[in-house]
């Protein structure tokens, strides 16, 4: 389905599909609608991971196409409107490719037409992915007073020898400065870092996140390496940790972030109080998000349905895309039999699980609907519950894949 059928078939009018969005009889029937979070996609960066799996794309040339794509991100923006039409955004989150090579002009640009065209939260999280390679003092403090108030770095590893073998662009010592900036510029920030890499010791995780501590930072993402596939690694896997010694790493930073007064809240999240990531959270727990820019994803929900779509991905098809008024290549409904694996898949992730009355709002459906699912799960130790709340036991987050498997529409 195009953009131009599923947003209206231009800026100036509702067409028939946004209208059917609202109206039509669908198979779900929710009482409110869940809040609602603005992602924004920059897909480009200095040089691909061979980790990564995300839609970036590296940028041979002198420079990116900047103000195109900033043309084209509002367009996107603009044509979505009637499908959020007087909706607050509660959170906004800038990520990519390496969405701080933006230059600080380009940034506050688009904040000023996300502000123009949406209803912000006074209080929103902004946040900005950056990486430690395209670091400029002056010009993150530029991007703090364009309103970004939360930075999340890719630091990924301090270690010289990790960091060639991940193929970053950053050293150790500008690993280092990056979060000495982020520190002194912002007051609410993230350090991304991962572990089970390539040959790493468990001393050598260790000394990784000993130095983030040393930073004091709000918030940390420590992630196990993973080889996903279409990736470099995925087609030439490095030596990695084995099963036992990934599990001594995991383990052991549980219980030192514990110390340090980190709460682990999600599967890789670790937060300081009341530091958590507000625009993480919000997907978590199912909540709406609105994804502009290309490849990015969409999730909203409607008084009978929920509605997902996906960007273009390639950065020219999308800007090309978007000058035709059709940004969206594909939009889907999600079906009741999908809608409690889809939420179980966001709401397991998190350590404190989920009130009961959430599954019901967000997606419409009664909790008899996933009880064989329930039932089993807790047969396997994998959840608790009563009649509030459901949250994975320690097994259960140790067995994520399997506990959220027992949702699948065949999974039972």
């Amino acid at each position: 389905m195009s953009a131009a059928s599923s947003t209206g078939g231009g800026i100036g009018g509702i067409g028939v599909n946004v209208v059917k969005a609202f109206t039509a009889p669908g198979g779900i029937r929710l009482t409110s609608l869940p809040p609602l979070a603005l992602y924004v996609h920059f897909p480009w960066c200095v040089r691909k991971c061979p980790y990564c799996d995300f839609n970036s794309h590296e940028w041979k040339g002198d420079t990116f196409p900047e103000n195109e794509y900033l043309d084209a991100l509002r367009t996107d923006l603009e044509l979505a409107l009637p499908l959020v039409w007087g909706r607050q955004v509660h959170t906004v989150f800038i990520g990519g490719g390496t969405p701080s090579l933006l230059s600080a002009a380009g940034l506050d640009r688009l904040l000023s037409d996300v502000r123009a065209l949406l209803p912000l939260d006074a209080d929103a999280e902004i946040t900005l992915e950056a990486n430690p390679g395209t670091f400029e003092a002056a010009k993150f403090a530029q991007f703090r007073a364009s309103g970004v108030n939360r930075l999340s770095v890719g630091i990924q590893s301090f270690n010289e020898a990790h960091l060639k073998a991940l193929g970053r662009i950053h050293d150790s010592t500008e690993a280092r400065r990056a979060v000495e900036v982020a520190a002194a510029t912002f007051d609410n920030f993230n350090l991304d870092l991962m572990f089970a890499l390539p040959q790493q010791t468990l001393a050598e995780c260790q000394a990784d996140i000993e130095t983030a501590l040393s930073f004091a930072p709000p918030h940390l993402s420590l992630y196990h390496l993973t080889l996903e596939p279409n990736t470099l690694f995925a087609k030439f896997p490095p030596p990695l940790p084995d099963d036992d010694q990934s599990a001594d790493m995991q383990d052991w930073i549980h219980e030192r972030t514990t110390a340090a007064g980190y709460e682990r809240y999600e599967v890789s999240a670790y937060a300081k109080p009341h530091r958590q990531s507000k625009h993480n959270l919000n997907y978590w727990r199912f909540g709406d998000y609105l994804g502009i820019g290309a490849g990015a994803h969409t999730k909203l929900s409607f008084p009978n349905r929920v509605l997902r779509q996906a960007r273009y991905k390639h950065p020219a098809t999308f800007i090309e895309q978007a000058k035709a008024g059709a940004p969206v290549q594909e939009e889907t409904e999600v079906g009741p039999r999908d809608l409690p694996f889809e939420f179980m898949l966001n709401a397991l992730r998190l350590v404190e699980g989920f009130p009961v009355h959430r599954f019901v709002e967000r997606t419409g459906l009664s909790m008899t609907s996933i009880e064989p699912a329930l039932q089993e799960a807790e047969k396997r130790g994998l959840i608790v519950r009563d009649h509030e709340k459901i949250a994975p036991t320690v097994r259960g987050q140790n067995f994520l894949n399997d506990l959220q498997a027992l949702f699948l529409k065949d999974g039972r």
